[in-house]
């Protein structure tokens, strides 16, 4: 038997184990190919600051597919690109502690061994680094023997891009179409959870698609950090100490770790029992799970946390209201907390109503930007969401279930370290940490839901009470002034004062070509109201106490302060067209308002 043994490389181990790192069916294959290219061209536009543009076109070739994949980003150096696209386990991010979307190296070289192992082709890279005139071309297969890449072809050509990289592969595949688990629906939630990228998508019946930017702000990169010691194994804590090259125990402690100052490392020290003046390349297994035993007694301020990259409630907000148009949309972004010296912060969005029509909640999953399309039901984002009573916050849900509602629902997990359940990346372990955040800020997110569905409800009721007095009084008003002989009653002021509404009344008088106008704000309400009033015009305008902004197109904007039962006036003249079809205000609810519109800024 012994005879029988020899070494086999990385490469080769996942030759034979294509299904590990997601290849496990041919529709599989083809959406991990775009997704592992897609991604790391995400990572290298972001750390370059560059706003992502991004092309992805499939077409059939025979009976496989071609992928192409390219970017604007900052372009790979010639002598880097056979390692980073020929070689398994090689990359820039597996020894820093910061967010990123790649990690061990593995994901784009292993879509390169997929395409050599299912149609025999090799892959073909083309980059181009702003200091090139010409792109640098490759075209190689990976060595599944030495792990190493194997070139066959190279040299330079013309690219229309001043920087950025392409790569080209053949695999053998199933292409899907309108199916949660698809090319285009990765695309799609990738575009909504990066809303400073434009990605651009031909399918192979040259359908086109362009996911289009909604944010000209490229997110700041994470900055790497030391290791937390509430982190740290032993076998990784020896490891360190070996390869240390601090010359003490006490310097080791506060060169090679995130958040030990001279106090701490000397609480460390005490409770260790150890003076600091050991030389910790000599210090053997005993000692350093003495100093183990001292890391977990002392208490370390949480790591910083500009490793993180949140997306930020304002973008998340803005993106599902860009690609769903809801009727009501809430963001909540959590405070970063730490699990096991990892840090991570949990988003979530939540959207409502309008455009979407699903009976069921629709779940967007992401792990440090990136969608999860798989495992939905093993994945512990998923069970914090069914964990949620849902039913408390006006939706429909069986227990144990996603609720039911015309809704998305988006849960971002950003961290150093996901704890993904397997090397695939598809779904997230249950982490009690992670999933505690999750459900804070899932329930953060349905108790604003719950007041808008209450206030929606409230103004139902009110517009059909408003209707039905609208209906009934102007009849009883008419029959009422014909019989005493009176002019007829201004119906509208006398609705808004039975509703209890702010009523808006805009009356205008025109001579010799100048248009008098005044506004009357009545307040029925029982509170004091401080409001801005809006007026557009096109023409000359004069307005005393108000500030006009614009030329030929002005905006007249008044602060107005009205009390209970007060009625304030303001006016202006014009000598041209007033815009707006009734004057708009800011600073009250719409089911508060009468006579106006709500000033709405995009």
């Amino acid at each position: 038997m012994s005879g029988k043994h020899r070494e086999i490389s990385v490469a080769e181990f996942f030759e034979k184990n294509k299904h590990i790192l997601g290849y496990s069916n041919p529709a599989k294959a083809i959406i991990t190919v775009v997704k592992e290219a897609v991604d790391n061209a995400l990572d290298a536009c972001e750390e370059a600051g560059i706003l992502p543009d991004i092309f992805v076109r499939i077409s059939k070739v025979d009976d496989h597919f071609k992928i192409v994949v390219e970017d604007n980003g900052p372009g790979i150096p010639r002598e880097q690109i056979p390692r980073v696209f020929g070689k398994l386990l090689y990359g820039s991010r597996f020894h820093e502690i910061r967010q990123s979307r790649g990690q061990q190296g593995i994901g784009i070289s292993a879509a390169v061994l997929y395409a050599q192992l299912t149609t025999g082709k090799s892959a073909t890279i083309v980059s181009k680094t702003p200091d090139d005139e010409k792109a640098k071309k490759v075209v190689l297969y990976i060595n599944t023997k030495k792990n190493e890449p194997e070139i066959v072809e190279e040299g330079e050509e013309e690219w229309y891009l001043p920087s950025g990289t392409k790569i080209e592969l053949e695999i053998a595949g199933n292409y899907v179409r309108e199916r949660k688990q698809s090319v285009y629906e990765y695309l799609r939630e990738t575009s909504v959870i990066n809303p400073h990228a434009k990605i651009t998508f031909v399918e192979p019946d040259g359908t086109i698609h362009e996911f289009k930017r909604v944010s000209e702000d490229v997110p700041p990169p994470p900055k790497s950090i030391k290791p937390h010691p509430h982190g740290i194994e032993l076998g990784t804590l020896m490891n360190m100490l070996k390869a240390t090259k601090a010359t003490t125990l006490r310097k080791f402690l506060k060169d090679e770790f995130v958040r030990v100052g001279d106090k701490i490392a000397d609480d460390v020290l005490k409770r260790g029992g150890f003076s600091g003046d050991e030389v910790p390349q000599e210090m053997g297994r005993d000692e350093a799970a003495r100093l183990l035993n001292a890391f977990r007694q002392t208490d370390f301020l949480p790591p910083p946390t500009d490793c993180l990259s949140p997306i930020g409630e304002a973008m998340i907000a803005k993106s599902l209201m860009a690609e769903y148009q809801p009727e009501f949309v809430y963001a909540v972004t959590r405070k970063p907390k730490v699990y096991s010296g990892h840090p991570f912060l949990v988003e979530v969005g939540i959207a409502y109503g309008g455009e979407i029509k699903s009976e069921k909640v629709i779940l967007l999953r992401y792990a440090n930007k990136i969608p999860l399309l798989y495992q939905q039901g093993g994945c512990a984002l998923t069970k914090a969401v069914e964990s949620v009573n849902w039913k408390s916050y006006g939706m429909l849900q069986n227990k144990g279930e996603l609720p039911y509602a015309p809704a998305v629902i988006l849960i971002h997990l950003a961290s150093t370290n996901i704890p993904y359940t397997s090397e695939s990346k598809e779904s997230v372990a249950a982490i009690p940490e992670i999933i505690d955040e999750v459900r804070l800020a899932l329930q953060e997110a349905g108790r604003r839901l719950k007041e808008y569905l209450d206030r929606k409800s409230r103004q139902q009721k009110k517009r059909k009470k408003e209707e039905m007095i609208g209906k009934v009084l102007p009849l009883i008003a008419q029959k009422v002034c014909e019989i005493l002989e009176k002019e007829p009653l201004e119906i509208d002021r006398i609705v808004a004062r039975i509703m209890g509404y702010l009523h808006v009344e805009r009356v205008v008088n025109e001579k010799d070509g100048v248009k008098e106008v005044t506004i009357r704000v009545s307040n029925f309400t029982r509170s004091k109201r401080s409001i801005k009033l809006y007026e557009m015009c096109s023409g000359e305008v004069k307005a005393g106490g108000a500030k006009i902004s614009g030329s030929g197109y002005s905006t007249i904007v008044w602060d107005v302060e009205v009390k209970p039962e007060e009625e304030v006036e303001v006016s202006y003249q014009l000598k041209g067209k007033i815009i707006n079809k009734n004057p708009l205000v800011e600073g009250i609810e719409e089911d508060l308002l009468s006579g106006a519109e709500v000033m709405r800024f995009l």
